[in-house]
């Protein structure tokens, strides 16, 4: 069985693919002669040296790190993902590698573009390491899973406020923490392997990783239909969704790179226009998967603040014959994960969009410790992720057995062992600084739309187009969002809510 072939198995499961400790083996070969002059900022030593002959002592053999920090050419420095049997799932080992030299990189007159990547396989990042994680609170160390956690928020953390244009080249899995490390990100590309998802919920977790925040700011509720079901995205939808800003098949990456590599001092605007340069033509490219009836049902099912109303509406849209498999799949998600994490979850996307990224942090850090401790947690993530196929058995088992109000009180306004984290970066903000790289939002579509009364979508349409210099997705983005939310009235466009 090849590692394709593999990775099609893992990944049968909408959930599976989460699994980040019994993977099947791929891609096992390290590509040493990427390291040539590599300033590493992390490195492991093998424990089975041979023992030493009466000649001559046999060094052990150094095994290739898990993160290899590089400068590729001229002003571009990379970190490449080395974890290939665990589809580069984050450790301690590696977030301290990146946090420790991208903190160097951000000072440094000589980085003038940072890119995260994997080597090309079937993964860029599936998560972070919470078996380990879930083991630590379990044997009596919920310092070290703590600690773990404050780790990966600040480098988070960190990625959102960088002055360096940072990319993410999700070319492959992107879940958990492979989010935390891209969603944040000014640059982040998606190719014809990317398969993004956040399925917290599943393991009896929340979406965390600065989730609170970038999930609640997509277009309208379609951030809280993706943290509470785990849908993952694929390819081009993904773009769509707004969680990539650019889309270019990975057989451009290379030339991309090279490209990047040569740019003198280039700013934000110059390393988009570089991108812009690569991504893929989009005409002939699958329609968006969420949009028309679908991107409205989402509004009307999730809009809401109890879980109990969400699933009603849900229920509700089976009576429409355009929706009812939509309909009985997100019933079919919902129904099988934590009604803790739904319930949790639900709320933190609900403040999270009136916080800002350092609040999110600061609020997920202090509802991850709630967590540790919970029974879903620890039995989400043995039945999901190490006694694969097992149903997890939740406590209380439904969303009908839920108080709210308890649950609420429990996670959000209890106190919690460790009460405040510390973020390595100072800035914050309530907006991503640099969303003029995405594709425009529904929000900036209805603005123009309700300012400028045209007469024809098409109006609209070139707007956009000639506002983002013709970059690839932005036609039909608008045309689909337009086709769903208006209609012509008396010779104008009006925008339906």
């Amino acid at each position: 069985m090849n590692r394709w072939t593999l990775a099609r198995n893992c990944l049968s499961n909408p959930y599976k693919s989460f699994s980040i400790t019994r993977l099947p083996l791929v891609r096992p070969t390290f590509h040493l002669n990427r390291m040539a002059g590599v300033s590493l900022s992390t490195r492991r030593i093998s424990s089975s040296a041979s023992p030493p002959s009466m000649a001559a002592t046999q060094e052990a053999p150094q095994a290739a790190p898990l993160v290899q920090s590089q400068n590729v050419s001229g002003g571009l420095y990379e970190f490449l993902l080395n974890r290939p049997t665990k589809m580069n799932a984050l450790n301690f080992e590696m977030i301290r590698a990146i946090s420790a030299q991208l903190k160097a990189w951000e000072k440094s007159d000589k980085v003038k573009v940072v890119t995260v990547k994997s080597d090309p396989g079937v993964a860029f990042c599936a998560g972070g390491d919470v078996k380990a994680v879930v083991d630590y609170s379990k044997e009596g160390q919920p310092e070290k899973a703590f600690q773990f956690f404050k780790e990966e928020y600040q480098l988070d953390h960190m990625i959102s406020t960088l002055d360096t244009p940072y990319i993410a080249i999700m070319d492959g899995v992107t879940m958990g923490g492979g989010v935390g490390l891209s969603a944040h990100a000014a640059f982040r590309i998606a190719t014809e392997n990317t398969l993004f998802a956040m399925p917290e919920t599943k393991i009896g977790f929340f979406p965390d990783v600065g989730g609170s925040f970038f999930l609640s700011r997509l277009d309208g509720y379609l951030g809280v239909y993706l943290g509470l079901t785990g849908k993952r995205l694929k390819g081009t939808d993904v773009l769509y969704a707004g969680v990539a800003t650019h889309y270019v098949p990975s057989d451009r990456l290379a030339a991309l790179e090279s490209h990047l590599a040569s740019l003198e001092n280039p700013d934000h605007d110059a390393v988009n226009r570089a991108i812009d340069m690569f991504a893929g033509d989009l005409d002939q490219a699958p329609a968006y998967s969420l949009g028309r009836g679908i991107r409205g049902a989402i509004d009307r099912c999730f809009h809401f603040d109890h879980m109990d109303d969400v699933m009603a509406a849900i229920r509700k849209e089976q009576e429409h014959p355009d929706l009812s498999a939509w309909a009985q799949e997100t019933l079919k998600y919902l129904t099988s994960m934590s009604p803790t994490s739904l319930t949790v979850a639900l709320e933190g996307l609900r403040r999270g969009r009136s916080q800002s990224i350092a609040q999110c942090f600061q609020m997920e850090f202090h509802l991850l410790q709630k967590f540790l401790v919970n029974h879903d947690m620890h039995e989400g993530v043995y039945k999901t992720l190490v006694y694969r196929g097992q149903t997890s058995h939740w406590q209380p088992p439904t969303l009908a057995d839920i108080d709210r109000d308890a649950i609420l009180q429990k996670y959000f306004e209890a106190p919690s062992p460790w009460p405040t984290l510390s973020m390595v970066a100072t800035k914050d903000f309530s907006q991503y600084p640099y969303r003029q790289y995405c594709l425009p939002t529904e929000q900036d579509i209805k603005d123009v739309v309700m300012k400028q009364h045209w007469s024809s979508p098409d109006q609209v349409v070139d707007h956009f187009v000639d506002q983002r210099q013709g970059k690839q997705g932005v036609k039909q983005k608008v045309a689909e969002i337009l086709a769903g939310r208006t209609r012509q009235q008396d010779a104008t466009l009006v925008w339906i809510d």
